[in-house]
Formats: structure tokens, sequence, C-alpha cells
């Protein structure tokens, strides 16, 4: 096996050349914890060997922000400083590329008031709407990746030391974005056509709605007229691809905003805003979530579903089949970027501009009016098992096997 640091410099080289295809001339824009520091660094070295012109890293400290959550004014989580909002509107007007690295345990704030968390949660997706339109319509290449964190890897590894755990956790890691292929850069190409051999025959089906059928779960979810399923590769207006997330084994759509009707219920924890929301279960009328039950986390939860009006409705339904590399690891990474690419999963909040035809360039009262949730959160929660069915159904009301036993059919 390679030593440690020459796999983490050939992790930095992929996130450069498919997470975010670095383009001479180009700023590059990364948001990382402290302890990341060596991982950011590679990355920057990295991003200018492939002709960035600048890299910023935005710092942040898992223990300062807990501390903050613990001893700030509560004045303090119901704003969000608007130079916050002007720097990531700079560096999207200059066509930078973002690279985010996730990390954080998932216990973080656990014991935080919930009421600080939802507001804080308000207050920055208020601030960061603009950026989250230009991330969620292609408008710039984005990616997020992962990096251990010692914390992160004794949640996965509890048995182990931490520096065993964090070694496990690091392999995981590696396992999963496929960098012990022969060639990362080739594997990834071969991988992303797979996925949009799936999102054709998708798309070529012209389904009306799908229906989930599992223990705890039964749920109609209606489709906007001109949908569209992705998974993959993205495309900016200049034509750069990139991939969003790295791992990735989804293929998703946008519901209709108000076409979601039943019940569905968690089949993994949900790691959000440094608190576990684990064994819950929504309920749906008209698309809106009208009860939510939780065994851990429900205040958590019902913060999260108390954002804003958008957030009572799901923006993304996504298909990932049982028998795939992450949820065959056997590991439960409790990191929604992990998790969600185990499984099937939907997102409370804002759908993807993309997901529907000439989204790219609406405006969000057009989204809306296309059927597209418009929220300031979008928030992934994993609901896929060995046992889920899925139906489609077609405009003549032909049924068509999705799934079946929690896997293509």
């Amino acid at each position: 096996m390679e030593p440690f640091e020459r796999q983490l410099t050939r992790y930095a080289e992929l996130i450069v050349k498919v997470g975010v295809n670095v383009q001479q001339g180009q700023e590059v824009f990364i948001v990382s914890q402290v302890d990341n520091a060596p991982l950011a660094r590679l990355v920057a070295a990295a991003a200018y060997e492939a002709g960035a012109a600048n890299v910023h890293v935005d710092w942040s400290d898992d223990r300062v922000s807990r501390l903050k959550y613990d001893h700030a004014d509560p004045e303090v989580f119901r704003s969000f400083p608007a130079w916050e909002t002007l720097k990531r509107g700079s560096f999207v007007e200059k066509g930078a590329c973002f690279i985010s690295f996730v990390s954080s345990g998932p216990d973080v704030m656990k014991g935080v008031d919930p009421q600080r968390i939802g507001d804080y949660q308000k207050a920055a997706g208020a601030g960061l709407a603009e950026f989250r339109r230009a991330i969620q319509s292609d408008k710039v290449a984005w990616t997020v990746v992962a990096a251990a964190s010692d914390d992160w890897a004794q949640k996965v590894f509890p048995g182990d030391p931490p520096e065993v755990a964090t070694e496990k956790l690091w392999l995981a890691i590696f396992d999963a974005v496929r960098l012990h292929a022969d060639d990362p850069v080739e594997a990834w190409r071969a991988h992303d056509g797979t996925l949009h051999g799936k999102v054709d025959w998708l798309n070529g089906l012209r389904l009306r709605k799908l229906h989930y059928k599992a223990a705890g779960t039964d749920l109609t979810v209606e489709l906007p007229d001109r949908h569209l399923w992705v998974g993959a590769s993205s495309e900016t207006p200049a034509g750069i691809r990139f991939m969003a997330n790295m791992p990735t084994e989804e293929v998703f759509t946008a519901p209709r905003r108000d076409g979601v009707n039943g019940y569905v219920s968690s089949t993994k924890p949900l790691s959000y805003a440094g608190n576990i929301i684990d064994r819950f279960k929504l309920t749906f009328a008209l698309g809106r979530i009208v009860k939510v039950e939780a065994e851990e986390g429900e205040e958590i939860l019902k913060q999260l579903v108390e954002t804003d009006e958008g957030s009572h409705y799901l923006g993304e339904m996504a298909l990932v089949p049982y028998r795939s590399p992450i949820s065959e690891s056997n590991i439960l990474f409790y990191n929604t970027l992990f998790d969600e690419n185990a499984s099937n999963h939907f997102a409370i909040g804002s759908g993807y501009a993309f997901n529907v035809e000439g989204g790219k360039t609406m405006s969000p009262e057009e989204l809306a009016a296309s059927g597209v949730n418009v929220s300031v959160t979008h928030v992934d929660f994993m609901v896929g098992s060995a046992e889920m069915d899925i139906d489609g159904y077609q405009e003549d009301g032909t049924v068509i096997p999705i799934f079946r036993n929690g896997n293509w059919a």
C-alpha cells in the first residue's frame, strides 16, 4: 500500500481534476476546518499546478463554534454577516470553483439549545440564498468531499483507539472515491458513464409519479411535467464538467412540490447541525410535512422543518441501489455525503434548478411555477433498505418496476 502522504496527495489531485476541474486562470474557494490543513494545502498546491490564479481558504474550527453556541448572545444567531454574503458572491461573480470539506464529528453540537441552531440555520440560509442558487443551478463548479477527523472517526469506529479509527476512516474515504483504482480519473469517467446510462433510461420513461413501499414507508411522489433525472457529472454554462459530490452513487430529480402524499421512515441516522436525528418518520399531505416523529433529535428535526415555508416540502428524490459500494462496505458513516450514497433518499427544502427543463436560467418564482420547491435549506435524509420496492407510473397508467428489494428492477 502507498504511504499515507502519497495517498492524500493523489486524493487532492483527484479533487482538483475531477471534483471541480480547475481551469487556467480560475479562482478557487476552499471551505475547511483547521484540523484539515494538510489536505487543504495539498489541494491548494494541486490547484495552482492546474493553473489556478488564486486559492482562498475559508477556515473554521468546530471547537470555537461550539463555544459560540454555548456562550454567545442569542441575538448573534438571528443574523448572518453581510460581509460573508458579499465574500461568497464576489467569488461567484469571478467564476471561481468551490471545494467544501466535510469532517465534523456528528455530535459536536449535542446538547446545544435547538432554538439557537434553528435560528442560525434560518439566518445563514437567508444570507447565503443567492450563493446557494448559483450552486443549485450549476452557475459555478463545486464539489463536496470528505476529510477524516478524530471526532468523526471515533463515532464510526468506536471500539478502536483514536489513531486507528482515524486511519480506518481515511482508508474508507479513499475506497469510496475510487482512489485505489489503477487510474482513478479514468475510473471516475467510467462511473460517470454508468450513472448517466440510468439517467437516460429514467428520462426516457417520462414518469408521472413514483410509489415507495417498505416497512414504515408508503409514499407516493408526483413529478413535475418537465422533470429531468440527473446524476454524476454536471456542467457549468462555460461547458466545464465537474462532480458535485465525491463519492456519488445517485441519480435524482425534483418531486412536484404539492405532489407528495403518505409517510416515509428513515433507515439511517441523520447528522444535522452537529446533532444526530434518528428513527424518524415524516407524514405528508399535498406535499407538505404535516407530522414529524423521531425517537432521537425530534426537536432539532422540527426546527429544521420550521426553517421557512419551503422547508415543509421536499426538493429532491434520489435513487441509490442497496447493492452499491458504500452500502456494501457495511460502514455507517454518520455523514450524509456517504450515507446518502448508500441509500435511496429525499431532501427537505429546495430543489435543484437543473432538475427541470430550462431550470438553470429560471428565477425562483419560475422554478416554483414549474413545480420545484424553493427554500433556504436543503437537507438529505436516508430511507432506502434491502426491502424497498418502487414503482413508476407513466401518464397512461402503465406501471414500470423501478426498484425491487432495494435494487434496480
